[in-house]
């Protein structure tokens, strides 16, 4: 492992997970699955068997610094990398690789998001090596893709080269990325068995996705590259403000992987939950006889209700009568009923 890094992105403000999750402490920071830890330091365990503990660094925004060192003692100042400005996934990203790439020119990376659930961690670790390979042997830029169970709308798509049989742990030919499709073009990517769904979990050597950066979205690579030995000094954090106050907002994805020609995709199979919206937490736990999913207290009662997520803050009571394919979630005094079908409006809702 002496050269793998892992960079966990937590800048997010999970507006999805409203109103659990909140602009003061996003969901990568709560304990959502009520299990005794948060998403992101079941992120960092799970790192762990990649990389490191001092070769693993969290992208986050200034406002969270605080937070992450309490929920990951471990981690150092040098390891926590901060965003002033959001400004989506390729500048901070773009960060990342330089200052890893400073202290280490042999670095490979994985970058997860830090709102993943992954079950079998170990088939994980397995299939992450096999991505880290790819990048090292053949300069690839790496994605994981998950095998799809359904149609989903809420997540993006992969197609790959389809020449040979379909097997988890094989690396494919990426030939485009798909954005989140309608629910009948979702039924054709299914049916189809060439797409999978696009994790966001990219790997790739330090030196291969720079060149890349540079050959795309040339002012970006200067103006996160054009001064390398500030980092790990205490000009880095000037450098970097000033860097993210002129930068271009915009994702990797459309920056360099849309491009790119060395872009592959492994095929992974191990249980995966993308936690980013509050469907996605129903499906991830198991209902009882009514298909209900709660996150309650004994004080909370549920009656005549089919297929809702129920979510009750301690200290309240409630009575939930009479609602199908609902999402009711009581949190931090804000109060949230929602069609399970409309969930995808969220965002939309919050802003009106």
């Amino acid at each position: 492992m002496e050269n793998n890094y892992a960079v966990i992105m937590a800048g997010g403000v999970g507006s999805r997970f409203w109103p659990l999750s909140t602009e003061e402490k996003p969901k990568q920071f709560l304990d959502v699955l009520g299990i005794g830890k948060t998403l992101i330091q079941m992120t960092f365990e799970r790192l762990l068997k990649i990389a490191p503990s001092e070769q693993i660094y969290i992208l986050t925004n200034e406002k969270y610094v605080d937070l992450i060192k309490k929920q990951l003692p471990a981690i150092s100042a040098d390891q926590i990398l901060t965003e002033p400005m959001r400004k989506n996934t390729a500048p901070c990203i773009t960060y990342a690789a330089a200052k890893i790439h400073q202290l280490n020119s042999n670095a490979a990376m994985i970058v997860a998001p830090s709102d993943h659930v992954i079950i079998k961690e170990e088939r994980f670790a397995s299939l992450v090596e096999r991505g880290l390979e790819e990048a090292r042997e053949n300069g690839s830029i790496v994605t994981l893709g998950i095998k799809p169970t359904r149609p989903d709308t809420g997540y993006g798509y992969i197609q790959f080269s389809d020449d040979e049989d379909v097997v988890a742990g094989q690396v494919k030919k990426v030939k485009q990325f798909m954005e989140k499709p309608n629910k009948s073009l979702a039924e054709i990517f299914l049916k189809s068995g060439n797409y999978f769904w696009n994790s966001g979990i990219f790997i790739w050597k330090t030196r291969t996705i720079l060149d890349a950066i540079a050959k795309f979205k040339p002012l970006l690579f200067e103006q996160f590259c054009s001064n390398p030995a500030v980092f790990y000094t205490p000009a880095e954090y000037a450098f970097i403000a000033d860097a993210f106050q002129k930068c271009e907002d915009v994702s990797i994805d459309y920056a360099v992987l849309e491009n790119a020609k060395n872009v592959s995709v492994v095929l992974s199979d191990f249980d995966w939950s993308d936690l980013g919206t509050w469907n996605s937490l129903y499906d991830y736990k198991e209902p009882n006889l009514d298909a209900n999913v709660i996150f309650s207290n004994d004080k909370v009662q549920v009656i005549d209700s089919k297929d809702c997520l129920i979510n009750i803050e301690a200290g309240y009571e409630a009575i939930v009568q009479g609602l199908n394919n609902h999402i009711v979630v009581l949190s931090n005094g804000k109060l949230l009923i929602l069609d399970k079908d409309n969930e995808q409006n969220l965002k939309k809702y919050l802003q009106a």
